[in-house]
Formats: C-alpha cells, structure tokens, sequence
C-alpha cells in the first residue's frame, strides 16, 4: 500500500467505532432507525445515545476516506510498470470505482451528521423545524451518499466475480474493456440517482420524472456486466466447485434484485410499495445474494493462497446449497407480503401474512445454520487441510506466480508483465508466460 501507516490507521479507528456504536445502547439508544432521520433522531430522551451514534459513524466514515486514498494511491501509482491500466485485474478497476465513490460520497454524510450533531448538542437550526430548519435537505444529504453506498458493497463483489468466473469456465472474460469502463458509469451515474428514496418525501414532480429517468439508465452498465458473465460462462467447460457455485449463485441471485429494483425506479410502483417488505426482499437480494455470496466466492478462491492449504470441497457445497436454498425461503415470500401491504419496522402484523412470515423465518434459521459448515470448514482447513500448490486454479492474475501463501513481500523481484491476464485465448498456461521476473 502507498501509505501503510495511513492504512493502520484507518484499520484501527474501526474498533473504536464499534465500542461507540455499541455503547449507545446503554445511554438512551438512538431510536430513529439506521437513516436518524431528523426530527425523529432529535428526541432529548436518547440525545447521549444518538450523539454517540453520530461519533461512530463520523469515525467510520474517517476511516473509509482514508482507505480510499490510499486504494486510488497505489492503484494509479504503485502497479508494476509494465502494467498498463487495460492490463489491470477487473477487481482492482472495481475498487478503484469504489475508492472514487467513497472519496465523494462520504464527506457529504459526514457533513450531514457534523449539521445534525450540532442541532443536537449546540441549540442550531439546520435540520430542526421547529428554528425553520429543513429535515427534507438531511434526507438529501444522507441519500447522496447512502445510495452510493450500495455500490460501496456492490462493486467490490462485482470485480471478485469477474476474476472467478474466466478461471473456472476455463474460458477468458468476455468485453474485459466493457466491464471495466461499466464500472467507472456506475461510479458516475451513481451520484444522480440518491432521491429515488425520497419519492414519499414530497419531492416535485420534476425531481421524480429526473431521478425516475436516471434510476433506470443506472441499470444499463449493471446489464452490460451480466451479459459479459453469462457470456463467459456460455460454452465454457465449467468446474462446480464451491467458488464457482457462488459466483453463479451471486449473478442469478443479483438479476433478480436488479429486477426488482428498475421496477422500484418506477415513481408509481415505489409510491406503493414503500416501506414495504418488498423494499426489503429487494435490498437483500441485491446486498446478500450480491456481496455476501460474492465473499463467500472469493473466500473459497484466493483461501488456498491466503493460507497455504485447500478448504473442504464437500463441506463448500454443503454450504453453498445450505445458504441458496435458506436465502431464497427467507427473501423470495418477502415480495408478496410487500405487494400485500405488509409494512417493515413492525412488531406485530396481521394474521392473513402469517403462512409467508413462517416461510421467511424457516428460511431464516436455516440461512443461519448455514455459516456452521463454512466456518468450521475454515476453521479445520486453515489447521489441517491439503497443502495447496502455488496456483492450483491456474489462474492468470499475478498473485497466482508466488508460492501459497504468498512471501512477506509478495514478489523476490519486480515482475514484468509480459502478456496481460486478458489479452489472449484459453486459460491454463503456465504462469510463467505471464511474466517474468
């Protein structure tokens, strides 16, 4: 990293944050939901509580800005300098996507609860209404980062799966230049779509039509990706390994909230089902059949070069078949109980949802039971699994040249990329052609 001591730093305002966070609990816990939306966040009953959720978040919110730039860093500065950026990995594009989302974003919503503090513990007027303060410009604030947000948790997944898929379709990427240029639209068009959370907020009809309009486009370079996956996978001769499984999993399970979410950009059918529990199986669809199984992609694919050894090939699928089927039985029932009207944040509902809500629960428990394999599969494994080779996928990424795991240093001497990872045919050559040392 370019600035290691800048990345320390950041790791360890986390914990912190986390004590703050935690401690709100005990001290009147904020009660204005994850948005603190003002007036609501502006009760003088939880002002100690909602105060230390401020803190955290400002501190976590310090952190991701310094890990963006030192990301953004040592993206454009620090490759090896044979390296062009169209010989760059699509992960690394996706977290310099990201790394840009993060260092406009997130000023904004620290901005936005610096103002809100300040109305709390300084008698100001910003966001209070009772002082002629306007709640409506907080909303504005925290959608301009919290829907960019999105892509924060998104994109990162994206580029795992775009190095997964080519290794285990034994086939290359398919519009390697689309899917990286998809990535920089995204991180554009992702600042010109926040207020489509904002259609109940009695925004003007122009601002609806806007937002409507550019919600919509947002979809085009998402679809673009998908194509290039499913391409990819076409006529490739695929390894169902526990990797490549949630790889899939992610890209089918990602369409269908992508689905649901250009029907959400619609201002007539987001009016409707607002503050239902179709918003919510919408979010988990794209947030867990999107990053989480993205993760868990990436975990079974890099874990051999992480730690030198193999995890559990049986135990991957029983996981990976576990958290499918427990994921679907929990969210799928969600999008009839939202278009029913049943509404999120409810204690009690009524009793006509009651057969959906025991599906959702069953799928619940066992979407829970499913981490019981994975992490006693990582567990076992890290201690007593198969030794793993230096590149047991023949992957084409320049990790996959040193041993498993890899040297402090990574490499004994500068490397020289010969030919990049993307610019020729089938997968499996030896890694030395790749470069040269």
């Amino acid at each position: 990293m370019a600035f290691p001591r800048i990345n320390a730093v950041a790791f360890w305002m986390i914990p912190p944050a986390a004590v703050l966070l935690m401690s709100s609990f005990f001290f009147g816990p904020a009660q204005a939901g994850w948005t603190s939306y003002p007036p609501l966040s502006m009760d003088p009953a939880t002002l100690i509580g909602q105060s230390l959720w401020l803190s955290s978040v400002i501190l976590l919110g310090t952190s991701s800005i310094l890990g963006a730039i030192n990301f953004v860093t040592t993206i454009w500065e620090m490759r090896v300098p044979s390296m062009g950026i169209w010989q760059m990995p699509l992960f690394v594009w996706a977290m310099f996507a990201t790394s840009i989302i993060i260092l406009v974003a997130t000023p904004v919503l620290t901005g936005a609860l610096l103002l809100l503090s300040f109305d709390l513990l300084m008698g100001t007027v910003f966001f209070n209404p009772t002082g002629g303060g306007d709640p409506v410009l907080y909303q504005h604030m925290f959608w301009f980062y919290s829907h960019p947000a999105v892509y924060i948790m998104i994109l990162p997944g994206m580029g795992l799966v775009s190095e997964i898929l080519p290794v285990y379709a034994r086939k290359p990427i398919f519009g390697y230049r689309a899917i990286a240029i998809s990535s920089m639209s995204i991180a554009v068009l992702g600042f010109i779509v926040w207020a489509h959370h904002m259609f109940t907020s009695g925004t003007p009809e122009w601002m609806r039509m806007f937002f409507m309009i550019t919600s919509m486009i947002i979809a085009v370079p998402t679809g673009i990706k998908v194509f290039s996956w499913v391409a990819t996978v076409w006529g490739g001769k695929l390894r169902l390994t526990p990797a490549m499984l949630f790889a899939m999993g992610f890209v089918s399970m990602f369409v269908v909230g992508g689905l649901s979410g250009v029907m959400l950009a619609s201002v007539p059918i987001d009016i409707h089902v607002t503050d239902t529990y179709f918003v919510v199986a919408h979010l988990h669809y794209v947030l867990f059949g999107g990053s989480v199984f993205a993760v868990y992609a990436g975990v079974y694919h890099w874990f051999p070069k992480m730690t030198g050894r193999f995890l559990n090939e049986w135990w991957g699928k029983v996981h990976f078949y576990s958290t499918f089927i427990g994921f679907n039985l929990c969210f799928l029932p969600m999008h009839k109980l939202g278009l029913l009207g049943m509404p999120r944040r409810v204690a009690a509902y009524d009793a006509s949802f009651l057969d959906l809500n025991v599906l959702v629960s069953t799928g619940g428990f066992l979407l829970g039971v499913s981490t019981l394999p994975f992490l006693g599969n990582v567990i076992y494994s890290w201690l007593k699994g198969p030794r793993a080779t230096g590149n047991p996928w023949e992957g084409l990424t320049l990790e996959w040249t040193t041993p498993s795991p890899p040297p402090v240093e990574n490499f004994e001497r500068l490397p020289v990329l010969t030919v990049g990872p993307y610019d020729y045919g089938h997968a499996g050559r030896d890694p030395s052609e790749i470069v040269r040392h």
